[in-house]
């Protein structure tokens, strides 16, 4: 598991080679595997490909549009570049997974604490599975994208996938190699705290 860890990679370029349903299913496998509060498993999957996903991605352009006029969030206004060039891999990469959370509170209401802290809860449950489908994938010899800035066309991507979008996992095989990305050493991330042996 280390290696996986260790090699994967988010990668933004991708083969049109198709990816077989098969290996998916260990992908998708995996990530309903993972731990989750309470055991809530706050998840759903949209598997997306060919004229699906070809919708998906003009539902987050619609999105994209809508939020020049109409912002979700006006301090990431800046970032509508980053998310127009996810399009473009999203468009390229052969599988897109959408994970929905079917729990979530939503974005328009007042959460009560409760609320607050379940929906912090399932958050970190998702990471989870999506931590695991894109280990999975590596294992699988398959590059993926956490993508993140759908958040952009929140509100159409969650009304085409049926609930509120939490994440999109892009799958492909990879058509390029980048290095790992610099990481923060353990002396400046950790505290260490109590008595331990060395």
């Amino acid at each position: 598991m280390i290696d996986a860890i260790r090699d994967r990679r988010s990668i933004r370029k991708y083969k049109s080679e198709p990816v077989r349903k098969a290996l998916i299913d260990q992908i998708l496998q995996a990530g309903i595997l993972a731990p989750s509060s309470k055991n809530w498993q706050p998840w759903k999957f949209i598997v997306a490909t060919g004229s699906a996903k070809d919708e998906a991605c003009r539902v987050m352009e619609d999105g994209i549009s809508r939020e020049r006029s109409a912002p979700f969030i006006l301090e990431r206004r800046e970032h509508i570049g980053g998310a127009e060039h996810t399009v473009q891999i999203m468009k390229q990469a052969p599988v897109l997974i959408f994970v929905v959370n079917p729990l979530a509170s939503g974005f328009d209401k007042a959460l009560s604490n409760d609320e607050r802290v379940s929906d912090i809860c399932n958050a970190q449950s998702i990471g989870a599975v999506i931590e695991n489908m894109m280990l999975e994938a590596t294992d699988l010899g398959l590059g993926s994208l956490w993508i993140c800035n759908s958040f952009f066309a929140q509100q159409e991507l969650s009304e085409w996938a049926g609930g509120e979008l939490y994440a999109i996992l892009a799958l492909g095989y990879p058509d390029e190699a980048p290095e790992a990305r610099p990481r923060k050493n353990m002396e400046s991330v950790v505290e260490w705290r109590g008595k331990w042996n060395e």
